[in-house]
This record gives structure tokens, C-alpha cells and sequence, in this order.
């Protein structure tokens, strides 16, 4: 098995920052017995905006019929470039703050995954997206090294949006590649993300798109584009790790998602609880055990190429406002149109109010977080979707821990929920 030497700069990543080789060392047949396991959370809603992470910013919006903004092309095409601006300048500067990188720091979380979308990095001037994310990127690097903690940098929007959700920056239909300067620009944004790594060593790894969507772009599109990427990273900055996302395709179809010879590489697979109909209507029991299988599928690759879980929550309901797209409902209580609720009598009023939980309700989010941390180490981590929210507590990983529902420090490997 191919073992790629420990170059200068990964050697500095871990006598300098403190981490360990979990990214700097491709898989081994014992890397997640080998290695302190990615432990992270997402800094989502900062440069993509998610009307359901900072429902605040979309507000005024809330009782307009048919409105178009329901994204942040929209939100800036309505708004006009210059109060965009303005709003989203303030948003940037205060959305993360360095406290919350402290107090991540206390709760133990090694790892921050951060999205951006390529307009922030390769623009496109007809597009109404606005541009100065850079320096409030670059203050978060320094707070990570700072507190010693390791970056993943997420390419999350694509040209043309590569999944159609709202979370690519532009929700509706998927058109990346079908244009010829789709793939150039994407590159180029990558390219971007290349050189900030090289000027702040806490960027270990960078994400070559987040959720390329199969059944909008074809599964081979998608492994060119792989190769296509992990060059252009690797010729810029060879220190860093490329990471790939499934697809959302079954792990039977991964091996011929990510070549072989793309040695310095990571899959990226996202678990939630509450998209899908069969899913949603598992009793508590039955979410633990989904767990721990998921978690037997991650190892079972791992020992193949390092995989993560980049994205999962402790939501076991779609109730989060807005979490389906701007002014949806949800499956839950049969409010997302086209849904029925998921029994008789379902509810959303409270679900996302911890203050409101039930000592039922806590004790199984503390045994729902103890079996997926367990069970994505048996991978080489995971990495939680979100570091707070506005309203939603069941994404909101600071309050979650804070209040007790994940250890401190959250070793997976140390906890007996799953089968071993």
C-alpha cells in the first residue's frame, strides 16, 4: 500500500499546531485504530447563505407570496449589489466570532470545515453575488491556528449550482457543466482555495465540491472533474488533502467514483435522519441502529481510502424552519407540500426549543450522538453540521455540548452504543 512521505509543511502541522496525521497520512489498514479521528464541526451559514441557519437574514422576506429570494443569488440580485454589501459585510463580521473558535477549542472539536462559494474566490461579473469574504476568511485561519486547530476548506457553491439546493448559493435547477466556462471557473476557484492554504499552514485539506449532485450531473462527469481537481490543488499546494464527496451515490458505486491513483485523497459522505421517508419514521431504537450500520460501511471503505462523515446533526425530524428551502414546511407534520405527517397527532412545536425537551427526548439525543460519533470513527472522523444556529438546537453543536448531549472531549472510540 502506496504511503506518502510526511513533506515539511505536514511535519510542521503536527509538531507546530498540535494535530494529528489523521489527513496528513492516506488510509492504512488501521488508520482509524492509528490516528486521533477528525473531530469537527461545519462553520456553515457564514459565506453560503441557508435561510434556516440565519433565518434572521431572510426575515422580511417571511409573508411575501412567491418570493424569489430563497438563496443568496436572489437575496442579492433583490437586494442590489451595494446594500448586499453592505448587509452581508456586517454578517461576515459577525457570524463567527473568535469566541466561538475559543469555546470550540474547549469542547475539544480539532477540526473545522469551512464552506465558500466560488464567487467569492473566481467571480463572475454578471453574476449578483458580491465579493470582500477573503480577509474574514483569512482572521478565521489565524483564530484556527491560533487555537490549533486543523481547516478543511469547502468549495460549497459551484457555477451554475451542482445540486439545485439553496446551499450552492442558487436553488432551482442544476446546470454546472453544462456551460464550458462551468469547470474552468470552478478549477480556478479550487486554485484559489490552493494558495490561501500555502500562505496558512491550519489548511490541511481542501473539498473539490460539496454534494455534485448524480442525478443532475453524471457520475463520470463528476470523477473527471475529480481528477481534474485533485490536479490542479496538488500542483499549487501538494501539501494538502483532496476531499471528495459521495455523490449521494450507494457505497457500492464508490470505488469507481474516486480513482485509485488519487492517493492523497479523502470520501466525504453526508448521514442526516430526516430527508427521506423510510428514514424519518424510525423510532428511536431504529435511528441508533442506522447508526452504527452506517458507521460499519465507513469502516468498511476506510480501510480502501481514508472516508469522514462531513455532515450529519442530531435531527431526527425535518422541523428546523425553513430547513427544507425558504417558506417549506415540513414531512414531519405533513406541512412540506406533497408530505403526510410522519403519525397521527405529529407536531413540530417545540422540536427544535432544547429548553422544551423532555427527559426522554434528551436522553435519546445523548444516545443518538453517542452512536454516530462511535460509529464515524470507525472511519477517520466526522465532522458536525452546525457549529450554532439561530433557532434550530438540534444542529447547534456548541449548545448541544454545552449542555451535555456530547461529552467533552467526544472520543467516539471510547463508547460502547454500537456493536464492536
Amino acid at each position: 500500500m502506496f504511503i506518502k512521505p510526511l513533506t515539511a509543511v505536514a511535519v510542521c502541522l503536527a509538531a507546530c499546531i498540535g494535530i494529528s496525521d489523521a489527513l496528513a497520512a492516506p488510509a492504512g489498514a488501521d488508520i482509524a485504530q492509528t490516528a486521533e479521528p477528525i473531530r469537527g464541526v461545519n462553520l456553515g451559514g457564514l459565506f453560503v447563505l441557508e435561510p434556516w441557519i440565519t433565518p434572521s437574514l431572510f426575515e422580511e422576506w417571511a409573508h411575501t407570496a412567491n418570493t424569489p429570494v430563497v438563496d443568496e443569488w436572489n437575496y442579492c440580485a433583490i437586494l442590489g449589489k451595494h446594500e448586499c454589501q453592505s448587509r452581508l459585510t456586517r454578517h461576515w463580521g459577525s457570524w463567527v466570532q473568535e469566541q466561538d473558535i475559543a469555546t470550540l477549542s474547549d469542547l475539544r472539536i480539532n477540526t473545522l470545515r469551512i464552506p465558500i462559494g466560488y464567487w467569492a474566490l473566481a467571480p463572475n461579473g454578471s453574476d449578483p453575488y458580491v465579493q470582500g469574504q477573503i480577509p474574514f476568511l483569512e482572521q478565521i485561519l489565524n483564530w484556527a491556528s491560533k487555537y490549533r486547530m486543523r481547516v478543511i476548506l469547502d468549495l460549497h457553491g459551484a457555477p451554475g449550482s451542482q445540486n439545485g439546493f439553496d446551499n450552492s448559493g442558487l436553488r432551482g435547477d442544476i446546470r454546472w457543466t453544462k456551460r464550458p466556462s462551468d469547470i474552468p471557473r470552478t478549477l480556478d476557484a479550487l486554485a484559489s482555495l490552493a494558495r490561501i492554504a500555502n500562505q496558512n499552514p491550519s489548511v490541511v485539506a481542501i473539498q473539490a465540491v460539496n454534494e455534485p449532485a448524480n442525478w443532475g450531473v453524471s457520475k463520470e462527469t463528476i470523477t473527471q472533474f475529480y481528477v481534474q481537481a485533485y490536479n490542479t490543488i496538488k500542483s499549487i499546494a501538494p501539501q494538502v488533502t483532496i476531499v471528495f464527496h459521495d455523490a449521494f451515490l450507494p457505497a457500492s458505486e464508490w470505488e469507481s467514483l474516486v480513482p485509485r491513483n488519487l492517493t492523497d485523497s479523502i470520501l466525504d459522505t453526508h448521514i442526516y435522519h430526516m430527508f427521506v421517508d423510510d428514514v424519518i419514521r424510525l423510532n428511536a431504537d431504529e435511528h441508533i441502529r442506522k447508526a452504527c450500520t452506517d458507521g460499519q460501511t465507513i469502516r468498511n471503505f476506510n480501510q480502501r481510502t481514508r472516508t469522514i462523515c462531513g455532515e450529519f446533526s442530531l435531527a431526527n425530524t425535518d422541523c428546523a424552519r425553513w430547513l427544507n428551502g425558504f417558506q417549506k414546511g415540513a414531512r414531519w407534520d405533513g406541512s412540506l407540500p406533497g408530505s403526510q405527517p410522519v403519525a397521527n397527532g405529529a407536531s413540530c412545536h417545540n422540536q427544535e426549543n432544547m429548553d422544551a425537551w423532555s427527559d426522554n427526548k434528551r436522553a435519546f439525543m445523548y444516545r443518538f450522538a453517542m452512536a454516530q460519533i462511535q460509529a464515524y470513527e470507525r472511519g477517520t472522523g466526522w465532522i458536525f453540521w452546525n457549529f450554532k444556529t439561530e433557532s434550530a438546537d438540534s444542529w447547534n453543536y456548541i449548545k448541544l455540548a454545552r449542555n451535555g448531549i456530547f461529552p467533552t472531549p467526544p472520543i467516539g472510540r471510547s463508547l460502547n452504543v454500537c456493536p464492536r
